[in-house]
């Protein structure tokens, strides 16, 4: 038996994102260059904020980290997809499925906290501004980073570890463009409803933790500057409106898949490329575009250069 589960799952087979030939070509060059602007603006951000002391300050550290995660997270998954538009056959080794795998749910794990971190900074700076620089220390930022990257890891490990030694005996076809964890259960010849739950459970937990978190932070930030602010609702929405978009884009789909179980293919791969494409696409986007500190950063270095 475990000679024929060596040879059966030495590889997986991707469904891709559609069946059409010629659709996939026409996909080719607009994945590329989407993949091709998340590496340029998520990394500019990270160098912008290295090099402009300006933007020394634990907020912009925090946001260096977010661009860096969204790199990550997008760098597992859209490469693999795009080159895949012109194979005939989508094909992934075991080891290199596993990997997607536990690396996406580091990513997207680690991000969940790192998020809340955010919105811990932006309760700190807000709420309590004559401390915050006793509160946000570079350590204590140091730190927070850290222990967002560890929970990330921890999650990983312990999805991956109960799917690692799975026996697979039968159909080899991932219906999508990466290894998502429910995809490859299917593909288990034994029952894997129990486990399903308990991975489900796992991941829920973690992020409707993050969730509500994030939740009582921006309502009791929004709040504090409705009742101590004299510009009232129009400073509260521009306190944080960049960071609350960021938290809608990447946490909407996942209530959406828990207030829609049904599982539709369509569906499923378009919540996919939104989380590896559209989320890392946006986020430097938003924080460019309505951050003053940095768009007055790249106007100095447009100058300098």
């Amino acid at each position: 038996m475990e000679e024929v589960n060596q040879s059966v799952v030495s590889e997986f087979i991707f469904q891709g994102l559609c069946t059409s030939k010629k659709l996939q070509l026409l996909l080719f060059l607009p994945f590329s260059t989407l993949y091709l602007m998340i590496v340029l603006g998520n990394l500019f951000v990270v160098l912008l904020i290295v090099t402009d002391h300006h933007l020394h300050s634990p907020m912009y550290f925090l946001l260096a980290n977010l661009s860096f995660i969204d790199f990550c997270l997008s760098s597992v998954t859209t490469p693999k997809m795009t080159t895949d538009l012109l194979q005939e056959k989508k094909i992934i080794s075991f080891g290199g499925c596993m990997s997607q795998i536990l690396c996406v749910h580091i990513f997207a794990g680690g991000e969940m906290v790192l998020l809340v971190t955010m919105a811990y900074d932006r309760y700190v700076a807000i709420c309590k501004p004559l401390h915050y620089s006793s509160i946000m220390d570079r350590q204590k930022c140091i730190w927070l980073v850290l222990i967002s990257w560890i929970i990330g890891l921890v999650h990983a490990i312990s999805q991956l570890v109960l799917i690692l030694d799975l026996p697979f005996c039968g159909s080899r076809v991932v219906d999508s463009f990466f290894c998502d964890i429910p995809l490859v259960l299917k593909l288990a010849c034994m029952n894997t409803d129990t486990l399903g739950s308990l991975i489900n459970a796992d991941s829920g937990v973690l992020a409707s933790t993050s969730f509500i978190l994030l939740l009582i932070s921006y309502t009791y930030i929004l709040f504090t500057v409705l009742l101590h602010s004299k510009g009232g609702g129009s400073k509260a929405l521009s306190t944080c409106t960049s960071h609350i978009i960021v938290v809608v884009l990447f946490f909407g789909p996942c209530i959406f898949i828990f207030l829609w179980p049904v599982s539709i293919t369509w569906v499923d791969k378009f919540l996919a490329v939104f989380y590896t494409v559209v989320t890392p696409l946006l986020n430097p986007a938003i924080y460019t575009l309505r951050n003053k500190d940095i768009k007055n950063a790249i106007k100095k270095m447009i100058n300098q250069i």
